[in-house]
């Protein structure tokens, strides 16, 4: 196994894409992992948004890819995707139309392996102030945190059924995606970080919501405990781009289970490098 690359929350910068694409063309990786808010974003603008690509994937993405496989040919990375919480799930089908293609292996929801190590994706997030719910769902119970919106509320870009949206936690897709598979050198792209980490860690602070202090802390419950019972090898966040910044920490190790993330809040593009043949040496970049 030679190196792998993982970079998350791009949301459309064209600066970052172009940086990781080279990247990938003079590292010539194993395998490249992209945790999800990998288009465009209102929310969080990283720079101009492009407005001369009417369809990210499409018109960007898609040639982007293709001239790193051209250069590269028979040693083009396998490229694991998955979505994020501000990727509408109306782009669904063309990530999968991408895919089709050999630019990439959308594994949201799936089980595939690279070498002796199965590859697992899940994009879902606990509920955000956010508006957009198509990948938001309830974590471990009904429960939502001060100042956040229910996966009911909101809205959505493509129909979901109300009553999966009612009762569907993300504890219990965990453990349908993995039943009783051996976890020992199991990797998972999450787009959500663990609940409690020096991942999760968000600003707000002193913030209040009818009196009530907003929890600082925004992962999930749900895939913190997974890890905690399960063990994995690795797992691979994004989302909450200031905690790096906020605890200086971008990995944390829980018992066997190495956790990293590839978020960030300023203008480079982090990216991380690492062997699934040697963990303890990985190292994430500012570029």
């Amino acid at each position: 196994m030679t190196g792998c690359l993982f970079a998350s929350d791009i949301h459309g910068s064209v600066n970052r894409f172009e940086k990781l694409f080279d990247r990938m063309a003079e590292e010539c990786p194993a395998a490249v992992f992209l945790g999800g808010d990998i288009l465009p974003s209102p929310l969080h603008a990283l720079g101009p948004a492009s407005p001369e690509y009417d369809d990210f994937l499409e018109d960007f993405l898609a040639p982007g890819l293709s001239r790193v496989r051209n250069r590269l040919e028979e040693n083009y990375p396998r490229v694991f995707v998955i979505l994020g919480n501000d990727d509408g799930r109306a782009v669904e089908q063309t990530v999968r139309d991408l895919a089709s293609r050999g630019l990439w292996e959308y594994v949201h929801g799936e089980r595939t392996r690279l070498d002796a190590y199965p590859v697992y994706g899940y994009s879902f997030v606990p509920p955000t102030p956010f508006m957009l719910k198509d990948w938001e769902r309830y974590d471990v119970s009904r429960y939502v945190d001060p100042g956040c919106v229910s996966p009911e509320e909101g809205t959505l870009s493509v129909p979901f059924p109300s009553g999966r949206r009612r009762f569907s936690t993300i504890a219990r897709d965990l453990d349908q995606l993995t039943g009783d598979d051996d976890m020992e050198k199991a990797v998972f792209l999450f787009h959500s970080p663990p609940y409690r980490t020096a991942l999760d860690r968000a600003a707000l602070d002193d913030r209040k919501v009818e009196g009530v202090p907003m929890d600082v802390h925004v992962g999930s419950i749900a895939i913190e405990r997974f890890i905690s019972r399960r063990q994995p090898l690795l797992t691979l966040h994004g989302h909450v781009h200031e905690s790096c910044r906020l605890t200086g920490n971008w990995r944390e190790r829980n018992e066997r289970t190495w956790m990293m993330s590839a978020a960030h809040d300023g203008p480079e593009l982090a990216l991380v490098r690492f062997d699934l043949d040697d963990l303890e040496r990985a190292e994430r970049e500012l570029i």
